[in-house]
Parts: structure tokens; sequence; C-alpha cells
């Protein structure tokens, strides 16, 4: 068994690893596999891909993403080789904190590696038709004079230097503005859409653009009003995922998360 860097041509060989309920995975791994910033790793037992990983380095902090074993071959230690061989590789990088969010089946190999429980993720589905909302006058598209406070309100929230994430998805963004300022942004081109604000009715109003039409959403649970929000519009609560980090805690916001990237980056 051996662990080795990934390749854009791997992506079509590990079809049979695809997560049942989950997005598409091969999107993000030609992700990984074209920034500098992220290590996709892959672990082949007799030329079979058997399980794949990813660590994103973000500089001070990064994140181990998609640890996926194949079903026929776990419980074998293939998915704490991943992890190992990942942390080694992002603490020589130089990075003081891993965060992560655990599936359930995830949990206790993440557990055994030093990662500690953080905080729980919700996950919503629309359950019912979701009222129309009359457009918030604040909420404008987001031009190149936002780039800087987006830049700045997303690290004050996120407690990471994510702008190597964000700046890729700059366009068709939307800002939260009042007096000038800006409160919030929805970027529907990152991930599964985030809603970041550090204002509730910000949140509250770009979680209304967004979801008059998406059918799912997940935030932090600590984000009381971005949970209301879903409660009371026709939305349920369908699960829950724990996020864990290991090495050095750092500050950031939950409750101004109102929609996050992804689980692959909180």
């Amino acid at each position: 068994m051996k662990l080795k860097a990934m390749r854009g041509q791997d992506i079509e060989h590990f079809r049979h690893l695809q997560p049942e309920g989950w997005p598409d995975i091969a999107p993000e791994f030609e992700y990984y596999v074209n920034m500098p910033f992220c290590h996709p790793v892959k672990v082949v037992f007799k030329k079979r891909i058997v399980g794949i990983g990813a660590g994103i380095s973000l500089g001070n902090t990064a994140w181990l993403a998609h640890i996926i074993v194949d079903k026929g071959f776990r419980r074998r230690g293939i998915g704490s080789f991943i992890v190992t061989q990942l942390l080694h590789h992002l603490t020589e990088a130089g990075c003081q904190t891993v965060s992560l969010i655990a599936t359930e089946l995830g949990y206790p190999v993440y557990k055994k590696a030093g990662f500690l429980a953080q905080t729980e993720y919700i996950f919503f589905a629309r359950q019912a038709p979701c009222q129309s909302f009359p457009p918030s006058g604040n909420i404008v598209p987001l031009t190149a004079g936002d780039f800087a406070a987006v830049f700045s309100l997303d690290k004050q929230v996120a407690g990471e230097e994510r702008k190597r994430l964000l700046g890729a998805a700059l366009d068709n963004g939307y800002v939260y503005k009042k007096n000038g300022e800006v409160l919030g942004y929805y970027l529907p081109a990152l991930g599964e859409g985030p809603v970041v604000a550090t204002d509730g009715e910000a949140g509250t109003a770009l979680m209304a653009l967004k979801y008059a039409a998406a059918p799912k959403g997940v935030l932090p649970a600590a984000n009381r009003e971005g949970m209301s929000f879903f409660k009371e519009n026709g939305f349920g609560e369908i699960m829950r995922a724990v996020r864990m980090y290991r090495g050095r805690e750092f500050p950031w916001q939950p409750q101004n998360i109102f929609s996050r990237i992804g689980g692959n980056l909180g």
C-alpha cells in the first residue's frame, strides 16, 4: 500500500469512491490538483485507488478534506494513514491549526489523531415552499471597490486568511451595504455559496436572496438568527456534523456564518 500525490488523470479512476448523498467529488479534486496550496493524495493497492484525501493550506491554518476510503478496504488503517501523512505535510508547511468537518464515520479516526470537537454544523433542507421576499435595497452586486472590505470582513469572521479562496469567486457576488459600509457578502460561485455577515439583518437578507432558490443549507449551531430563518421559512433540520481542530485554537465568529463554503472549508 502506497500513498502518492494525485494527478489529474487519476480522477476518472476513483469514481467508485463517491459517497452516497455527497455532491460530486470529481470537481473538488480537479480544483485540488490545480491549486498550488492544495495537496491531494491517493492510496494505491495493487493498482487500485482505495483511499483519497486532501490538505488545504491557508497559511497558518489549514483544512483536511474529502478523506474517503473504499468500502471494501475500511478498518485497515487507511483513513488514519492518510490523515497522518497529510498532517505531516501541513505541519511541515507551517500550518499551526488544522480543521475539518467530521462525518459520523470519520469522527473516531480524527479523534484518535488528536482532533478536538469545536462546534456542530446543522444541515437544513426545504420541506415546505419558501415565502417570497421583497429584494433588499441594501443588497447590490459586488464590485472591485468592495474586494478589500469583503476580504477584511471574511478574515474577521472566519479567523483565517481565505483571500486565495474568495478571490476566484468574486464575480457575480453580492454585498449588503449600509451607509456605504459592507456588512455582509454572498458568493454563489464558491462551493455551496457562502453567506457571511457581521450583522444579523444583513445575514438574513442575504439568506433570503440565496434561499429563494437553494433547497439546502448548512451553518454553525451558534448562528441562532440563521437557524430561525430556516425554521420560519419551510426548512427542517436533517442532520448534524462536528467541526474539529488540531493544534492552536484561533478566534472566529461562527454566529456570523449564515452559510458555509462547504464540508471541505467550513
